[in-house]
């Protein structure tokens, strides 16, 4: 096998996932380890490394079989020093040269990269994003996450906080407390989690609703309860999906102005509802975007699944 393959690595809270891919973009193979924060970063790069070996040797493919490896994480991220300055999801990492530990213990190149660009890098080249020069990317899960590609780069801002698109305010007064430290961020508004506790205020408040007696019987609520509710005619979860796709709308709208993107690829759990989340929220951006703006955008929902962030790494990889 000739050594144009390359190696993708993205680190989540829970979970490694790892994938041997070609050149072209295709998965060789696949899997996945726990995240183990006990043992520090050095721990897990070590975790890591054993993990590609073992995986190599049952494939049987050598450590030349393969060009260098790229690798995401969460949290503000230094490209150029490969340095992980924070990582909040992952045991606390503060100031980690993850480039560097990762390359003395595979023997790779390594380039790091925080790793909802590296999800909405896989949809430009090889998902939904189809190679777009001019990309936004959300990925609406636990949290709101995103990327930003302009004439076919993606933008990395001064100091590793470019496309926090979770964390532009929608709620100029008041709104919910989020881990950034402020209030009123879009993460707490139109993430799954803030779709579910907006459902949760509702059953508080003593609102009629479905939702409440699916609560009572399960201790929890869901987005995709809240969405399911909503097509059954649910008034509450009709409310909740309407305040969503409305901050969701503005913010996007106002990134789109600034960018003036031809795809907007909508990923992450909350992107299952599909039509039912994609057509309520083209209209809302519609009505708050510039006409010549709006014409020139097409809303996709992501196409790769949890395989975004993995073939985003071995896009880096390869350059």
């Amino acid at each position: 096998m000739e050594q144009q393959n390359v190696i993708g690595i993205d680190i989540g809270g829970t979970t490694v996932k790892l994938a041997f891919v070609t050149y072209d973009g295709e998965i060789i193979h696949k899997w996945e380890i726990p995240t183990v924060v006990e043992g520090g970063p050095e721990g897990m790069v070590e975790d890591i490394a054993t993990s590609i070996r073992n995986e190599q040797r049952k494939l049987d493919l050598s450590h030349e079989d393969f060009k260098g490896i790229g690798a995401g994480a969460p949290g503000y991220i230094s490209l150029e020093e490969g340095i992980v300055y924070e990582a909040v999801n992952i045991g606390g990492w503060k100031d980690v040269p993850l480039s560097k530990l990762l390359g003395e213990a595979t023997g790779y190149n390594v380039r790091i990269e925080n790793d909802a660009n590296l999800a909405a890098l896989g949809e430009y080249w090889k998902g939904a994003g189809d190679k777009a020069e001019d990309l936004l990317a959300y990925t609406l899960g636990t949290g709101v996450g995103g990327g930003i590609i302009a004439n076919g780069e993606l933008l990395h801002g001064a100091n590793g906080t470019v496309a926090e698109l979770g964390h532009m305010t929608v709620i100029a007064n008041g709104g919910r407390h989020c881990n950034c430290g402020r209030t009123g961020c879009l993460e707490t508004e139109a993430s799954a989690t803030g779709i579910a506790r907006s459902a949760l205020d509702g059953i508080e408040q003593g609102r009629s609703t479905s939702l409440k007696e699916q609560y009572d019987q399960s201790g929890e609520i869901s987005a995709r309860d809240v969405f399911e509710a909503a097509a059954d005619g649910d008034e509450l979860a009709k409310e909740i999906i309407d305040h969503v796709t409305n901050v969701l709308g503005l913010a996007i709208s106002n990134m789109a102005i600034a960018i003036n993107p031809s795809k907007i690829v909508i990923g992450g759990g909350v992107s299952k509802a599909g039509d039912q989340l994609l057509e309520p929220l083209r209209s809302k951006f519609d009505r708050f975007t510039l006409q010549r703006t709006g014409s020139a955008v097409e809303f996709v929902i992501a196409s790769l699944g949890n395989d975004a962030g993995v073939i985003g790494a071995a896009y880096l990889a390869r350059q």
